[in-house]
């Protein structure tokens, strides 16, 4: 029977691990070859043919466990989404709410205790159990509020929506005691080293106008200015406001934000015809990948220049940007109010003190017991340096199969049956829409040249170059 190098390492670590500090992390370490990045790609490319099914296939295929984690129910609710299945993706949204809400529980109960158990310096980023960053769980309940407008629930969204809100408040209070905490723990680590200092990494890009123009990673201008579309379908003006206001905060010099603060005291919706919010979500969340750089660590009074392993954000290029979609045959500029790789990369910037202290406090430790293992114990001494190698690299887990820009286009629609087309390779996808409601929203994914839309009023019509195909055959 042969046996492959990561079983030799396992076996390894479990014969030497009582001659060993990092015995726990070492066996756990087993399940960390595991490549987030790699499945997810396979996955993402499914989506992108328009394989959903496939897509779900791989999906339950790298999740055997009974234990499922927040990222496998981000993901299976996204796809069961494009596929139509929207009772299916709130389900799956519901599990993941719920370990959100367990997590935010934890937070105001002892954010103390919490800030202290993820701040461990002996555990690697990557064998954390998956909490989700800020702006994921923030755009967790604004997906599923989406879910329920498709089929005009907008008294469930407005549900979504409050929760949003309230979460938003408990990651802002954490946050600031986060930073709190750390400015003081590097001051007693003596760590100094700043994000500057690690040459070749690409600094440039956590420091694009665009990073640096968020006011956090986790408040989204689209959010807010659902909850003020919701809020006002729902005839909630004073609510309504706040909502538009805030978005316009987030996002300044957007005349979309600042003209629907004026239209709100302004004339109702006529009786036949709709005040229709289209939302095109476009493109895939970034990924994350794992670079190693030279850093200089003191350890038993030497410095030693090690190769450790930082986090980098990977833009996707799966899908070209959209400016326009046309309606009845009339251009409509579309307006981006998110965009999941600028609040990415705004996550990593904030988080990056955080991750060099650990990974520097982790780094000196791990240094001064393999030497003190060398003069005792040179095989454990090995072993460690073998574990060490083979386990660092940084945390490239995160949700994929978000929408990485959500973009918007409001007009006035009479009732009846519309045509929405997008462009792409194709040529272009048709879409059917119905407008019989006051309000009404249809959200719109896109994927590489595949279009999804579920819900009530929308539905994709086989393109024209899929057409001619299906008349060639035989």
């Amino acid at each position: 029977m042969l046996i492959t190098f990561r079983e030799e390492v396992c076996m390894a670590f479990r014969a030497l691990a009582p001659f060993t500090l990092a015995a726990v992390t070492l066996l756990s370490g087993c399940s960390m070859f595991r490549s987030y990045d790699t499945e997810l790609q396979a996955t993402n490319q499914q989506l992108a043919t328009g394989n959903v099914d496939g897509a779900l296939t791989l999906l339950e295929k790298n999740n055997t466990g009974e234990d499922k984690d927040l990222l496998y129910f981000f993901e299976k609710g996204e796809l069961l989404r494009a596929k139509g299945d929207l009772t299916g993706s709130q389900t799956a949204w519901r599990s993941a709410d719920l370990q959100v809400y367990k997590w935010e529980e934890s937070v105001k109960f002892d954010s103390q205790k919490y800030l202290a158990q993820f701040g461990s310096f002996l555990v690697n980023d990557k064998v954390r159990r998956y909490e989700g960053y800020d702006y994921e769980k923030v755009m967790l309940t604004t997906q599923m509020a989406l879910n329920l407008l498709a089929v005009n629930d907008f008294d469930g969204a407005r549900t979504e929506i409050k929760k949003t809100h309230e979460r938003e408040a408990v990651i802002a209070d954490l946050r600031d005691k986060e930073y709190l905490k750390r400015e003081d723990e590097a001051e007693r680590q003596g760590v100094k080293t700043q994000m500057k200092d690690l040459r070749g990494y690409p600094v440039e890009a956590l420091d694009a106008p665009e990073v640096i123009g968020l006011k956090n990673s986790y408040q989204s201008a689209f959010s807010h200015y659902l909850a003020g579309f919701v809020y006002e379908a729902l005839g909630e003006k004073d609510l309504a406001a706040p909502g538009y206001r805030k978005a316009a905060e987030l996002r300044p010099n957007t005349p979309l934000l600042e003209q629907a603060l004026l239209d709100l005291d302004k004339s109702e919706v006529g009786a036949d015809e709709t005040d229709v919010l289209i939302v095109v979500q476009s493109g895939l969340a970034p990924a994350r990948d794992s670079i190693r750089l030279p850093l200089p660590i003191p350890i038993d009074g030497h410095v030693v220049i090690t190769p450790l392993s930082f986090p980098v954000i990977k833009a996707d290029t799966s899908t070209a940007s959209l400016a326009q979609i046309g309606v009845d045959g009339k251009p409509q500029n579309l307006t981006p109010l998110n965009s999941t790789t600028a609040m990415s990369r705004r996550a990593l910037r904030d988080d990056m003190p955080g991750i060099i202290l650990r990974t520097t406090v982790r780094a000196v430790s791990r240094g001064v017991t393999q030497n003190n293992l060398n003069k005792t114990n040179p095989m454990a001494g090995l072993v460690l340096g073998i574990a060490s190698a083979v386990t660092e690299g940084a945390d490239t887990r995160t949700w994929r199969t978000l929408p990485d820009m959500t973009q918007v286009t409001r007009l006035r629609l009479k009732h009846g049956e519309h045509q929405v087309s997008l462009p792409n390779a194709l040529g272009g996808t048709r879409v059917t829409v119905k407008a019989d409601q006051r309000y009404q929203v249809i959200t719109l994914r896109v994927v590489g040249n595949q279009v999804f839309a579920s819900g009530l009023a929308a539905h994709v019509l086989p393109s024209v170059a899929t057409q001619a195909i299906a008349l060639k055959q035989p």
